[in-house]
């Protein structure tokens, strides 16, 4: 048999979506919205900071017998670049997700998921402050239309409801995490070149042992956790999906696409928890539900066209 009888062997289905960004973001919102949903639900059963360790160091666990090979060989690389790493464990794995859990223990699920609406020009900030990174018109038409489509949603068509919500302690520090995390997404595309399983596992392990004097605090005001179903599920759910899926699929998709097309899709986060609202909490379908996700969406297909700027390496 020659080279040219040879059948091309086709790529497995792994290897394809980790070439499908749009696809990668829009699973990505969706674990999101679920962290969101089911942290609120949780608040008052699992102390924040001890669920954002569990969750972090967990992740560790379920990535490390398959990042060991690839961290071995990459950790010469890694450890030239060991200050930036760390500054991605603290600010995409620790405080970004202990400032969030802790806010969902004193604020609801809409003003969170509102709030969330704002994770876009928090990572287009910060890459301009950093690294004089701009917008282009497309990405900022985009991200208008897009947040536009998200207040017609979280306030039920209603705008004029907006003068009347209340911000409170746990909103402030739902948008410092998300703050935070908008650092996070503007140094990634900085990052050594590594395999993504080395940087997910030096991140999420560093992350978590960052976070054990949060843990041992709780532990001293007497808040533990409960191992109850609710509780074992929850961790289960948080492991798997908002983090070890939901950080590789973002990750993945910024080395493709940059930060700023990809943080458009933080807008989904919204729309998910709506659809949630109506397929879980039996929700009625309404009007706005439509246009909010029609002006989402095409915010999103705006701001993220090939035509947009791509992040200098």
């Amino acid at each position: 048999m020659t080279v040219a009888d040879t059948p091309l062997r086709k790529p497995s289905v792994t290897a394809w979506l980790f070439n499908q960004p749009y696809l990668m973001l829009s699973l990505m919102a969706l674990f999101w919205a679920g962290n969101i949903v089911l942290g609120r639900y949780v608040a008052g059963h699992v102390p924040p900071f001890t669920l954002t360790f569990c969750r972090w160091a967990g992740t560790f666990l379920v990535l490390a017998p398959f990042a060991w090979p690839h961290l071995r060989r990459d950790w010469p690389v890694m450890r030239r670049h060991l200050p930036l790493l760390l500054m991605l464990a603290l600010t995409g794995i620790g405080l970004n997700n202990a400032l969030s859990y802790w806010g969902l223990q004193h604020t609801q699920a809409l003003n969170a998921l509102l709030i969330q609406s704002s994770g876009p020009l928090f990572v287009a900030l910060w890459s301009l402050i950093l690294f004089r990174v701009k917008l282009t018109w497309a990405q900022t038409i985009g991200i208008a239309v897009s947040l536009f489509g998200v207040l017609v949603i979280i306030l039920r068509g209603n705008l004029a409801a907006l003068a009347s919500l209340e911000l409170n302690a746990g909103d402030l520090m739902f948008a410092a995490a998300l703050c935070v995390f908008g650092l996070y997404s503007a140094l990634m595309p900085r990052r050594p070149k590594t395999n993504p399983l080395s940087l997910m596992a030096f991140t999420t392990g560093c992350g978590a042992l960052m976070l054990l004097p949060l843990v041992m605090f709780e532990a001293s005001r007497g808040e533990t956790l409960t191992a109850d179903t609710l509780t074992i599920s929850t961790l289960v759910f948080v492991v798997l999906f908002p983090s070890t899926l939901a950080y590789l699929f973002f990750n993945r998709s910024i080395e493709l696409i940059g930060p700023n097309r990809a943080a458009p899709f933080f807008h989904l986060v919204p729309v998910f928890g709506s659809v949630m609202a109506i397929v879980l909490l039996g929700e009625k379908p309404e009007m706005f539900h439509l246009v909010g996700y029609v002006l989402v969406l095409a915010g999103i297909f705006t701001a993220s066209r090939r035509g947009s700027a791509r992040p200098r390496s």
